[in-house]
């Protein structure tokens, strides 16, 4: 068996065995806004939820060479932002919103994604999504390494979105919904084989 120290590994070495190993890996496709009103959307695959009372879910967004990335500055500035399951509809979109671009250039725009009015932040959600949270900032954190750091937000839900196709009986039909998962590389995956099994007592 292969047995490694993490800190005799390079950054890119541990990113590569990590996203390799550690999946799938749900992708928060996230909209957020900028303080001068421009919506960014970016996907993240360091993403889970982390609490039912209180509805919780986090996101772990590394910074580029010490600076933030937009989706972190516009959330800890504005206090809101909007999680969107990728699906294999929307996949696709979703990818292309990872491209570089300046903070005062939108991916929404960019993409040609359909940004609607949400419930309850003012962070607008995207039409091409099923599942929608939107969520209120409730935490930040920030881990260090040398000269590497990232940013671990932690958002309340204060709103649930499903499509009405979708929804039967408070649960989220997921054959229906048809999540998109994150491998390692550029590698990703739909639904394999759907098993239940009973809980021990």
């Amino acid at each position: 068996m292969a047995k490694m120290d993490p800190k005799n590994l390079s950054k890119k070495d541990n990113y590569r065995l990590l996203t390799s190993a550690v999946t799938p890996r749900p992708i928060a496709f996230i909209t957020s806004m900028s303080q001068e009103g421009v919506i960014n959307a970016a996907p993240f695959s360091y993403f889970n939820i982390i609490s039912a009372e209180p509805p919780l879910l986090a996101v772990s967004i590394g910074r580029k060479q010490g600076q933030q990335k937009d989706t972190a500055r516009n959330i800890l500035q504005v206090g809101e932002f909007v999680v969107h399951v990728t699906d294999e509809d929307n996949v696709k979109k979703v990818n292309l919103t990872s491209m570089n671009l300046p903070p005062d250039q939108s991916e929404v725009k960019k993409v040609g994604l359909s940004p609607t009015v949400s419930d309850v932040v003012g962070v607008p959600s995207l039409k091409e999504s099923k599942v929608r949270f939107e969520c209120i900032l409730e935490k930040h954190l920030v881990f260090e390494e040398g000269e590497s750091a990232t940013d671990y937000i932690i958002g309340r839900i204060v709103s649930y979105y499903v499509d009405d196709e979708l929804y039967e009986e408070g649960i989220v039909k997921t054959n229906k919904l048809k999540p998109v998962a994150r491998l390692g590389g550029k590698k990703y995956t739909t639904l394999g084989k759907i098993f239940e099994l009973d809980r021990p007592d």
